[in-house]
C-alpha cells in the first residue's frame, strides 16, 4: 500500500515551449543531430570536428507536430518475456499481455493519475477481481470501481484508435515481409520507401526528448534531413522488443569497414503498415545484447 500511495506521476513537459524552444531540445538526441543553428556554440565546433554530421543548407528538420508529455519510456526485449513463469492474464483482465507491453500502452499509462494506474493495472493488466483489488488499495469496491472508470476512460483518449487494424503475428509472413522491405529502404537510405511503409497518420519519437512528429510528409522530411541525409548509410540489425519487431540502429563509418551503434529502432505495426517509429539512444544497447559498433559484413 505504502508504494502505491507513495507513486508519484511522470512530470509533464512543459506545452508553453516556443517554436526555437523546442528545436534547441532536439540538440540533445544522439540518433539525429540537430540543425548548426540550433546547437549550444560551444558542442557545435565539437560536434562538426568529431563526427562531421551537421545537415546540409536548406535541410533543416521540420517543426514538430507536439510535444510529448512522457519523459520516460524504455524498449523491453522480447528474450526477457520468454523466461517469465507465467503470462497469463487473470480472469478479469482486458489486456492480453501483447498490448499491456506495447509502448503505446505504456505511455498512455504514464499519463494517469497514481490511484487510477493503479486500479488500472490491477483489475485489467493483471485480472484481479474487484474485492481483491480494493484489498490490495485499501479502498472501498465501489471506491476502486469508481476510479477504475476514470481511468479505463482516460486511457481510451490516450490510446490509438486501431483503425489501420491489429498488428500481423509476431514471425508471420506478413510481419517478415514488411519487416524485410523497411531494412531494403532503411540500408538504401530510400526516404520514399520508408514512407510507403507508414500509416498516414504514423508517429515518428525520440524519447526521452520530448520532440514528436505525425504523418507521412512530416516524417519523411524529418528523416531526409536526418538519418539519411546525404553521406549517411544506416544498418539496421533485426531485434524484437515489446512484442514488436525492433532493430539495432548503426552508421557506416565512411573512412573503414565498422558500423557505429547509434540507438534501437522499435517499430509499432498496424495491419499492413507502420504506425509508430520510436528510437532510443544508445544506453539501451547492452538490454538486448547489442554491441556499441559492427564490422561490415557481419
Amino acid at each position: 500500500m505504502s508504494r502505491v500511495k507513495g507513486c508519484r506521476r511522470p512530470g509533464a513537459a512543459r506545452t508553453s515551449t516556443s517554436r526555437g524552444a523546442a528545436r534547441r531540445a532536439s540538440c540533445c538526441s544522439p540518433i539525429y543531430p540537430e540543425p548548426p543553428s540550433f546547437r549550444p556554440r560551444r558542442r557545435l565546433h565539437q560536434r562538426r570536428a568529431s563526427e562531421g554530421s551537421t545537415p546540409m543548407p536548406g535541410m533543416e528538420p521540420p517543426e514538430p507536430t507536439r510535444l510529448g508529455e512522457v519523459r520516460w519510456l524504455q524498449p523491453f526485449p522480447d528474450v526477457l518475456l520468454e523466461c517469465l513463469a507465467d503470462t497469463a492474464p487473470g480472469p478479469e483482465a482486458r489486456f492480453d499481455a501483447r498490448e499491456s507491453i506495447s509502448l503505446a500502452f505504456i505511455t498512455a499509462l504514464q499519463l494517469l493519475p497514481p490511484r487510477q494506474r493503479a486500479a488500472l493495472i490491477l483489475r485489467d493488466v493483471l485480472g484481479f477481481h474487484a474485492r481483491e483489488a480494493a484489498e490490495i488499495l485499501d479502498a472501498t469496491e465501489e471506491s476502486v470501481t469508481g476510479v477504475l472508470e476514470r481511468a479505463r476512460a482516460a486511457l481510451q483518449r490516450q490510446l490509438p484508435e486501431g483503425q489501420h487494424g491489429a498488428p500481423p503475428p509476431a514471425g508471420s509472413p506478413a510481419e517478415r515481409d514488411l519487416v524485410q522491405r523497411l531494412t531494403r529502404a532503411f540500408e538504401s537510405a530510400d526516404v520514399g520507401a520508408v514512407v510507403a511503409l507508414l500509416t498516414d497518420d504514423a508517429w515518428l519519437t525520440m524519447p526521452p526528448r520530448p520532440l514528436q512528429y505525425q504523418g507521412r510528409e512530416t516524417a519523411g522530411r524529418f528523416l531526409a534531413a536526418t538519418a539519411f541525409r546525404p553521406g549517411r548509410l544506416p544498418r539496421l540489425v533485426p531485434t524484437r522488443a515489446n512484442g514488436q519487431p525492433a532493430f539495432g540502429l548503426y552508421v557506416r563509418d565512411p573512412h573503414g569497414g565498422v558500423c557505429h551503434a547509434i540507438g534501437v529502432l522499435v517499430l509499432t505495426l498496424s495491419g499492413p503498415r507502420i504506425s509508430a517509429m520510436t528510437c532510443f539512444d544508445t544506453s539501451v544497447l547492452s538490454a538486448f545484447g547489442l554491441p556499441r559498433t559492427l564490422r561490415e559484413g557481419r
